[in-house]
């Protein structure tokens, strides 16, 4: 039975290399520039005065440290336009190991950039290494999605925003005045992000394509069964052939669609808005504006300076508990409880976070309730949010379509992440405490829309999920099974060839 295949060690491997590589590097790149701002700064400062003689405007330079903390998600959101591209031509694995000369050169922009006397060396490397989170966030979760039996899909799935989490937790510890948070230290902070993505590109190419892309769009039968045999153990692997052969017959075309044959196509009319909506709403739910200012709200709740850089990385670890949490869950409790249970906590946070800033001065403990909201939203937002949305982006999709499903929601996660970064500043100057209302509406608009829209996915087939959204999509099922234009050759036998 599929449902009760186990996890290899090929599976497991596979999933943790890919995500060291390219998760770990997203989470990283998020939080490092926080704690070295200030050197950077005096860097930007320096540099102008050495090049033009003169002292340049503060909020010059405030704006072009805000350009290297923006312009990640800049190329992160081209990086998620080239994933339809990418992976269609050089399969998932290929893509990910290509995709590993953009973090070395990004790498060593902005670990020479101090020594060229060169800001632009390092708004160049954010904005590359952008390019490869943009491409990997999407790529990641489409690759161990598909090389997953459907029974582990949500926990291999779920492993790279463990990873995310990882990712911002090291960069917080390292960025320690006590470690690498030293003025002389902050190029190699940057430029660190080298070292997973070298382990990654020697090992990772050893493992197997993914079984889905090698039979449905290079129709190579015999690479699927090596595959699939390196990541299964020695169960038959028929039944598992034999589901790829519908959906790959249910096709009209092996082609991958464009995105704008994804948009117009009434078939996936529902599953394009679920991802538009769980994508928009998983960086509008607040949780962005919490991690980029996560300082002065601990500041605001009276956390002594010396101390709130220890708070902060104590988040960090929430973090990552918080991320283990929901990936041994997953496969428990299912895609929509994490994804309902996590938005409606975070709401209610929100709202909290709302209440104490507003009657802290009438009562002061209040102030380390919205330190305690703040660390609700955090795990609130790592059990479920942070990595459902990715791996429901692979389950609603059929091959033709999934990487123009990618493209799409990766280019509104990283458009809403650019979004917010700009405007929550004007929105706490103008609406105060408000704005978090609006989060609070955000994240209790997306549960209800999981609650009555969304199905849940655990243990089913892409072809099964496709067929529980065809009421919603005023289509009949029928529509979705062969319509006899693919004629493919059976390979019978082949599950069960080199068995004991």
């Amino acid at each position: 039975s599929l449902s009760l295949q186990p996890l290899t060690k090929s599976l497991l491997a596979a999933a943790l290399l890919s995500s060291f590589g390219s998760s770990l590097l997203y989470g990283y790149n998020l939080a490092v520039v926080n704690s070295p701002a200030e050197h950077i700064k005096k860097f930007y400062n320096e540099t102008l005065i050495e090049d033009h003689g003169s002292i340049p405007d503060e909020k010059f330079i405030t704006v072009l440290y805000s350009l290297t903390v923006s312009i990640f998600a800049i190329g992160g959101m081209i990086g998620a336009l080239l994933v339809g591209r990418l992976v269609t031509r050089y399969g998932r694995k290929g893509t990910l190991v290509r995709a590993t000369v953009l973090v070395f050169i990004g790498g060593a922009l902005m670990g020479f950039s101090r020594v060229c006397r060169m800001p632009a060396m390092v708004i160049i490397g954010r904005f590359i290494t952008g390019v490869h989170s943009g491409i990997c966030l999407s790529v990641v979760p489409m690759y161990l999605g598909e090389i997953a039996p459907k029974s582990k899909r949500g926990f291999l799935s779920l492993i790279p925003s463990i990873h995310i989490c990882l990712g911002v937790f090291i960069a917080q510890v390292l960025g320690l005045a006590e470690l690498l948070g030293k003025e002389e230290y902050w190029p190699l902070l940057l430029s660190l992000v080298v070292f997973p993505t070298a382990i990654q590109l020697m090992l990772l190419p050893w493992f197997p394509e993914s079984p889905r892309y090698l039979l449905i769009e290079k129709a190579n039968s015999h690479a699927t069964i090596a595959a699939l045999k390196r990541y299964r153990r020695n169960e038959n692997i028929q039944a598992e052939v034999e589901e790829m052969q519908e959906e790959q017959r249910s096709l009209s075309s092996i082609r991958s669609v464009s995105v704008w044959g994804l948009l117009t196509d009434r078939c996936v009319r529902w599953q394009v808005i679920t991802i538009a909506v769980v994508n928009i709403g998983m960086q509008l739910s607040g949780i962005d504006a919490i991690w980029f200012y996560t300082n002065d709200i601990f500041k605001n709740a009276g956390i002594p300076e010396p101390y709130i850089q220890y708070t902060t990385v104590g988040t960090g670890a929430i973090e990552v508990i918080s991320g283990m949490l929901g990936c041994f869950t997953i496969e428990h409790v299912g895609r929509r409880p994490l994804m309902i249970g996590g938005f409606f906590f975070m709401g209610l946070c929100c709202f909290g976070i709302t209440l104490t800033v507003l009657f802290q001065v009438q009562l002061p403990v209040l102030r380390y309730v919205s330190v305690a909201c703040v660390v609700g939203i955090i795990a609130g937002f790592c059990i479920g949010p942070a990595g459902v949305p990715f791996l429901i982006t692979a389950e609603l999709f059929k091959q033709s379509h999934r990487p123009a499903a990618y493209s799409v929601g990766g280019c509104l996660n990283w458009l809403s992440n650019f979004t917010i970064g700009f405007v929550f500043p004007f929105l706490e100057i103008s609406m105060g405490p408000f704005c978090y209302l609006i989060f609070c509406g955000i994240c209790l608009g997306v549960a209800i829309y999981t609650f009555f829209i969304i199905p849940e996915t655990k243990n089913k087939t892409f072809m099964e999920i496709s067929q529980m959204f065809a009421n919603n999509n005023n289509i009949e099922k029928e529509e979705l099974t062969s319509n006899g234009d693919l004629k493919l050759a059976m390979m019978n036998g082949y599950g069960s060839l080199g068995q004991p």
